[in-house]
């Protein structure tokens, strides 16, 4: 029963979308790939058939859309067939991002905990510092990340923690957000009981608020490190790294290689979801040893 149920609810409905995405896919290729083939056998005063048509589409070499299978096709050959150290291996570049995505997931999510607990509990952090944590985001990153990276530099930073902050920068903001929601969670009854123990305030936080606060916490460190990448890979790009998602985007995008393009976002995509099933175990381990039923 169980097996049937995991078919029914989650296999078939998954599958079925992702058939219709692959078959929309293919389509695709051959409306935008189409032109290019038309104009070379137009210039070389022949014709083609939509037989001849159909396969060249699928095989260009700098197409407009890349078809699924050579998308897989650079996948393997940049992750199987290449050593993990070579320039070319996109686990090499995955790493490189993973480093900074890591330390700005990090540096965010420890920042973004101390702002929620002194925005709930102290009334004029709340009004003042609340604000401006929301209007911190208005800024789109793609504008203050070049500026972070030129002022780092020109105070003698560079490397990782440039890229950190970036990543920083934007984890940090799910992670109060979140963070505030689940301190607050705690309703009023639960307090006045805490009240009627004379409790204090640490008391209160660490056996009321803190355990509360635990389910809004792993749902805000899901998108915060999801983003934490997004970060990372922006922050490679103003700089000219020669390492990196980001950098392979770059150079991708300079020579015209759209091939290499989606291969890179097919992989950060990949390690984003990995990374976010990562907090998800934790989630599941963290719960699990509060008591609850996972």
């Amino acid at each position: 029963m169980e097996q049937a149920s995991f078919f029914k609810d989650r296999l078939l409905p998954i599958g079925t979308v992702v058939l219709a995405l692959i078959v929309l896919w293919y389509v695709f290729v051959l409306v935008l790939n189409t032109p290019f083939e038309r104009d070379t056998a137009a210039r070389a005063g022949t014709t083609i058939s939509f037989s001849e048509l159909l396969p060249r589409t699928m095989a260009q070499e700098r197409p407009v859309l890349p078809a699924p299978h050579q998308v897989l096709a650079e996948l393997w050959d940049t992750t199987v067939n290449k050593a993990i150290t070579s320039k070319r291996s996109l686990v090499y570049h995955a790493w490189v991002t993973l480093s900074a995505t890591l330390m700005g997931f990090g540096m965010g999510a420890v920042l973004g905990i101390l702002l929620a607990v002194a925005i709930v509990h102290n009334r004029a952090m709340d009004r003042s510092l609340m604000p401006w944590v929301i209007a911190s985001q208005t800024i789109p990153i793609l504008a203050i990340a070049p500026m972070i990276i030129v002022v780092l530099n020109a105070v003698g930073i560079s490397g990782l923690m440039p890229k950190a902050l970036i990543s920083t920068y934007l984890s940090f903001f799910p992670v109060v957000v979140g963070m505030v929601k689940g301190l607050r969670s705690p309703e009023q009854i639960q307090l006045d009981l805490m009240h009627t123990y004379n409790a204090s305030a640490s008391q209160t936080f660490w056996k009321l608020r803190w355990p509360c606060s635990m389910p809004y916490l792993f749902t805000s460190l899901k998108v915060a490190i999801a983003i934490s990448l997004v970060g990372a890979i922006v922050g490679e790009l103003p700089t000219g790294a020669v390492a990196g998602l980001g950098a392979r985007l770059l150079a991708g995008s300079y020579y015209g290689q759209t091939v290499q393009i989606w291969a890179a976002l097919f992989m950060a995509a990949a390690v984003a979801a990995l990374l976010v099933i990562i907090v998800g175990f934790a989630h599941s381990l963290v719960l699990k040893r509060m008591g609850a039923r996972v």
